[in-house]
């Protein structure tokens, strides 16, 4: 089957299977801060975390007992127009910023299947790609990387997929490669050279949904988190004024009361006042 009947395929089926799209999980921000977030994006025509998502979370759950766990299911219409993508594109960046932000020491795992994969290697880029439609939000800055413990790829459309639908090449930035696991099927029409589109559908029983958990908890326990922003000191105290010097006494004018001491140099019986300075009064 060619990859144009493919999108096809995936219109019908999109028609006969249709239901509304379940509610997301509140943003991690709106919460208690999770240990680790886990943000995925569903494949074409599923709802939710799709059924790939949600064996991928159950699994990564199993492995990281302890520590609580938050999901976002990914918030776009998921459908065969694929241009909509972009807006899976715009919802995951948000979000993954914002709980780099509100959540500084919670440890992001991204994950995505089929085409959900395909908007997850763009939330990672560092580019925004040639060929890209207008209204692709700019890269994440760089410091988010620190806050993403692993990337999951499950199916992710090759260049010969991309080429078909008109869409740009998947690259995965640089701040991520080295975090993430890629995973294809063997002979998956969408992620290899291969022509068995059954084979697409295959990921949990082929196990590869467990192997990307287990690397995911893998990371998770093996990177520490992000360490929370320093709380500021507390400001110094302002310094007190020191203490004024006490004022001088005033002097004590001399005592009138008593005998008077005689000034050298007058006559024996000469009587003094005395105020402020002393003056003869009468000689003996």
């Amino acid at each position: 089957m060619g990859i144009r009947h493919v999108a096809l395929f995936f219109g019908v089926a999109s028609v006969a299977s249709w239901t509304p799209l379940i509610a997301p999980v509140p943003s991690a921000s709106a919460q208690p801060c999770p240990d680790v977030e886990v943000v995925f994006a569903r494949g074409t025509t599923e709802d939710g975390l799709g059924p790939t998502g949600q064996a991928f979370v159950d699994s990564l759950r199993s492995r990281v007992s302890g520590r609580s766990i938050g999901v976002y299911p990914v918030n776009y219409p998921a459908s065969t127009d694929f241009a909509t993508a972009l807006d899976g594109i715009r919802d995951a960046s948000a979000h993954v910023r914002s709980t780099a932000a509100n959540c500084p020491t919670t440890q992001m795992v991204l994950g995505g299947f089929s085409q959900g994969a395909a908007v997850m290697g763009f939330v990672t880029a560092n580019v925004i790609p040639d060929g890209a439609p207008e209204g692709v939000p700019n890269p994440m800055p760089q410091d988010i990387a620190s806050h993403v413990a692993a990337v999951a790829l499950l199916g992710k459309p090759n260049d010969r997929f991309m080429r078909a639908i008109n869409e740009p090449s998947i690259a995965i930035g640089p701040g991520y490669a080295s975090k993430t696991i890629d995973l294809c099927v063997p002979n998956d029409l969408i992620c290899s050279s291969g022509t068995d589109f059954n084979a697409h559908m295959q990921y949990q029983e082929t196990g590869l949904v467990d192997q990307a958990a287990a690397y995911s908890a893998t990371r998770v326990l093996a990177t520490p988190p992000p360490a929370a922003p320093a709380a500021p000191a507390p400001a110094a105290p302002a310094p007190r004024p020191a203490p004024a010097a006490p004022a001088p006494a005033p002097a004590q004018p001399p005592a009138t009361d008593g005998p008077i001491p005689q000034h050298p140099g007058l006559a024996p019986g000469t009587l003094l006042l005395c105020k402020t300075t002393c003056s003869v009064i009468s000689p003996t």
